[in-house]
Order: structure tokens, then C-alpha cells, then sequence
């Protein structure tokens, strides 16, 4: 405890010389020359009962291309450190052995995630590096778009058709499956993931094989990343299995990740670049958080066994075999994707008409418009889910006006899929729903990750069949990891939004 204490004075000595970075452009920030504002949208809430406000005229663009209205203050310092510190509390509260919590792992773990911050927001090295990688994924956007128009002409044209999920978001995940497939038979992603590996078991102290879990998370799935580690599964400790379920609910996949960045960004290349370069931060972050909270949740007791050693295992027994493998992959995470999106939707849909017949029935409606300001006009599962949550988070920083609205997203994401919480992120920024653009960018972060009530199952099926002595104990941590990777996220907006200000 003391340590994560120093970790919090350091912190704010740190924020107090942060104008000194202040010279260095926010890559948050894009310029207004870059973006052409339409001079109208149209609000998507089909299934949402948000009400647009009338001078939403792309606001959500409007915001992005401005610079930052409100510099770093104390009082963002003290709200975002606050964030922190409740969000630590959280942890210790249903950690399983508090007086064996390592305090320098969770110190260690919250610098690395403020560093990273700060790099990615005033070093220019930093900077480069994620613009860089960012630039790749807009460019892979980019050869699937060639690919989708050989198939469907003129339905790719989004002036002409409008944007059609099925069609502008879908078949990134089909490319960037066989891409990933491809660089793992190359051995590519190993060697990636040794590197990162072997900084987590250097600096956190925990062991190869879930160091390894943790850094395949940032590339692969939750069910695909154990497989590097398919070996030492059955020998796992309690602590150890917890960090890769964590892993796996905290970060996102590559092919997700890449359809994402089409979803926030649209046909704009620079708006696709800058989510790009949010959406791979938040990724690499939640992996030290994800190992901050899993160690604090169930901390480990035993010996650990920090050798380092990569699956030799390759997907495919020649290139074009690696590519159809991850072709088909593709297709079925695509084909569930879709599915599930459609399911979800349609029952939504379906609660909010009953539950808004309800509120109309019993006057609710008449009341929940008047003390929302008219933001909801009805009872719905957007407007519980928002105000459920909108307590913790203004606890972790979030623009007081848009608690409820980032609030409804992280329900969306834990109840259904992060898919949701994104679609809806993308219709509320172009709904003009959040006053700053700081709270667009929180709400990225929050969302990033698989986190959710379905990744339960998903991972006690998956892990469970590489390791089916550990189904047991799989089901028994299904819920604590569902934490440890939810406050993982949260951990990263907090300190994301307290250096924006």
C-alpha cells in the first residue's frame, strides 16, 4: 500500500510540471483544416431513446477537430487521482488475500500505464510509434475496402448507399483474420510477443507463461492467445489462470480492433487514424492493468517459473494454407458477429418498447424527460444503464454532462458485447450526445476490451477445451476476471482523461 501511495504523489508532482509537455501538439488534436463538417447527420437511435439535440450538425467532428478547450487543471489532477484511487479500492476490496496484494507489481503496472499516456499525448518518439502503427491499420482498412468493392461494386460507395455495417465493417475482420494468420505462420507475432513477454516479467515480476497470455492478448483473441501457452495450462497456478482470463477480457483482438477503427472513423482517413492510434493505446494499456488487478483479485502464493518459451505450433503448413485457415476463421467470427449484432439489437429493441409502455402507463416517461432535460424522453434500457452507472463515473473523471451517456456505454458493453457499446458510441458522437471530446475519448477506452457476461462462457468453452482439468476453476474465476478486466479498462480512461484535462 505504501508503494501505490508514493505511486500517487509522484503522480501529481508529475501532472503539476505537465505544461512543460504542453509544447508538444496532442495527437488528440486535429487541426480544422483536416476535416470537412457535413453540413447535416442523421441521429441512428433506432434502438436508443436519446433524444438529438437540435445543433447537432456533426458535432461529434466539430469536437474532434478542435483544439483542447480546457488545459490540465487541479482539478482534474484531484478527480482523476480520486478515479484511481477508488478504482484501486475496488480491487483491494475483493481480493481474495489482501495482506499477500503486491504493492510494487501494482505501483509498477499504474506507471507503465501513465507513461504510456503521456507518450502517447507529448513524446514525440512515443508518438511516432503509435501513428506508425496506426497508419498500418488505416492502410488494411484500405486493401479490405478493394476487396469488398471486387465483390459488391457499388454498394461499398457510402455517398451513394449510405454506410452499411454489413459491408464497410464486417470484411475487415475476414482480411485482418487471414493477415494475422499469415504473420503467425511467419513468426512474426512471436517474436512481437516474446519481446513484450519478456518486459512484463522483468518489470511486474509475474511468470513467462502469463506474461506470454497477456502480451498474445494484445494481437489475438481471448481463446486464441492461450494456445501459445497450451502447454503449461495445466500446471497454472490460481493467480496465474486469473491473468489469462484477465488478459483475454481486458484487450482486444487484432481483427476487432481493425473494425473499430472503421466504425468511429468512417470514410474519414484522418478521424480513422486518430481512433487508430487510441484504440491500439488502450489495447497495449490494459495489458499492465489487466496484471495490476488479476494480481490483486487472487495474488500469487507460489514459485513462479519465469522462462520464457514461444509455442513453435504454426497455423498452417504453407503460406496459402495459413491464409485459408485464417480466411475461415474469419468468416466465422464475421458470420457470429454479425448474428449476435442483429440478436442483440432486435431484443433491445424489444425491451425498450415494452418497458416504454410501461413508463407510459405509469407517467414515467413524463418524469424521466423533464429531469433528463429531455435528453431521454422515455423509460429504456439506455437510460438505467446510464444512470446506473453515472456515479462511478464521474468518480473517474468523466465531464460531468456525459456521465450518463459514457455511463450507458460501459452497461451496454458488460451486459451485451463492447460491439454494442461501440456502435452506440459511433450514433452518439454523430448524434452530437457528448459536450467534450474528452469524454469521446474516455469512452473509447472504457469500451476497449471483452469484457462482458458472454466472454464468460466464451472463455470457459474455449480455455477449457486446451485445459479441461481447469474447467472447474475456469468457472469459479469467470466472474473476478470479468472484474479485474472491467476495472482494467476503467483504470485507463481515468488516466488517460486526467492528462487531457
Amino acid at each position: 500500500m505504501k508503494q501505490v501511495l508514493f505511486l500517487l504523489v509522484l503522480l501529481t508532482g508529475i501532472f503539476f510540471f505537465q505544461p512543460a509537455f504542453a509544447q508538444q501538439d496532442s495527437s488528440t488534436q486535429l487541426s480544422n483544416s483536416q476535416i470537412q463538417v457535413e453540413e447535416s447527420v442523421e441521429s441512428v437511435t433506432t434502438t436508443a431513446t436519446f433524444v438529438e439535440p437540435d445543433n447537432a450538425k456533426d458535432k461529434a467532428i466539430i469536437l474532434l477537430a478542435k483544439k483542447r478547450e480546457h488545459p490540465f487543471s487541479i482539478i482534474t489532477l484531484l478527480r482523476g487521482l480520486l478515479g484511481m484511487a477508488v478504482l484501486i479500492f475496488i480491487g483491494f476490496i475483493f481480493s481474495r488475500d489482501r495482506k499477500n496484494i503486491p504493492w510494487k507489481t501494482v505501483g509498477v503496472g499504474l506507471l507503465i500505464q501513465v507513461f504510456l499516456a503521456l507518450g502517447i499525448l507529448y513524446i514525440p518518439a512515443i508518438q511516432i510509434t503509435f501513428e506508425v502503427l496506426g497508419k498500418i491499420f488505416v492502410k488494411i482498412l484500405d486493401f479490405t475496402k478493394e476487396g469488398s468493392t471486387f465483390l459488391l461494386g457499388d454498394l461499398m460507395n457510402a455517398d451513394t448507399y449510405g454506410y452499411i455495417f454489413l459491408f464497410q465493417v464486417l470484411p475487415t475482420i475476414i482480411f485482418f483474420s487471414a493477415l494475422t494468420s499469415l504473420l503467425f505462420y511467419w513468426g512474426i507475432i512471436q517474436k512481437v510477443v516474446y519481446g513484450l513477454a519478456w518486459v512484463f516479467t522483468k518489470a511486474l515480476k509475474i511468470s513467462g507463461a502469463e506474461a506470454l497470455s497477456v502480451a498474445g492478448n494484445i494481437f489475438l483473441g481471448q481463446t486464441e492467445s492461450p494456445l501459445m501457452i497450451k502447454a503449461y495450462l495445466d500446471k497454472m497456478s490460481k493467480s496465474e489462470i486469473l491473468l489469462v482470463m484477465t488478459g483475454g477480457m481486458a484487450t482486444l483482438a487484432g481483427g476487432v480492433l481493425a473494425a473499430y477503427i472503421a466504425l468511429l472513423g468512417g470514410d474519414d482517413p484522418v478521424l480513422r487514424l486518430e481512433f487508430a492510434k487510441h484504440l491500439l493505446t488502450a489495447s497495449v494499456m490494459a495489458a499492465p492493468a489487466a496484471i495490476v488487478f488479476s494480481k490483486m483479485l487472487v495474488p500469487p502464493t507460489e514459485e513462479i517459473n519465469k522462462q520464457i518459451e514461444v509455442s513453435k505450433e504454426k497455423i498452417g503448413s504453407n503460406v496459402l494454407d495459413a491464409i485459408s485457415n485464417g480466411t475461415t476463421e474469419g468468416v466465422k467470427l464475421a458470420v457470429n458477429v454479425g448474428a449476435m449484432l442483429l440478436a442483440f439489437i432486435a431484443f433491445i429493441a424489444m425491451f425498450n418498447y415494452t418497458i416504454g409502455k410501461i413508463g407510459s402507463w405509469t407517467h414515467l416517461n413524463e418524469i424521466i424527460a423533464e429531469i433528463t432535460d429531455g435528453k431521454y424522453h422515455e423509460l429504456s434500457l439506455q437510460f438505467i444503464l446510464g444512470y446506473t452507472f453515472a456515479p462511478l463515473m464521474w468518480l473517474i473523471g468523466v465531464t460531468p454532462e456525459d456521465i450518463a451517456v459514457v455511463g450507458r456505454l460501459l452497461g451496454e458493453k458488460l451486459i451485451l458485447t463492447e460491439f454494442i457499446g461501440y456502435i452506440s458510441l459511433a450514433d452518439l458522437k454523430a448524434a452530437g450526445a457528448f459536450t467534450e471530446t474528452k469524454s469521446i475519448i474516455m469512452a473509447t477506452y472504457i469500451l476497449c476490451g471483452f469484457a462482458n457476461f458472454s466472454s464468460i462462457g466464451i472463455q470457459i468453452g474455449g480455455i477449457g477445451a486446451l485445459a479441461p482439468s481447469r474447467r472447474v476453476l475456469l468457472s469459479k474465476y469467470g466472474v473476478p476476471a470479468l472484474l479485474a478486466g472491467t476495472l482494467a479498462s476503467l483504470m485507463s480512461a481515468t488516466i488517460i482523461g486526467m492528462i487531457l484535462g
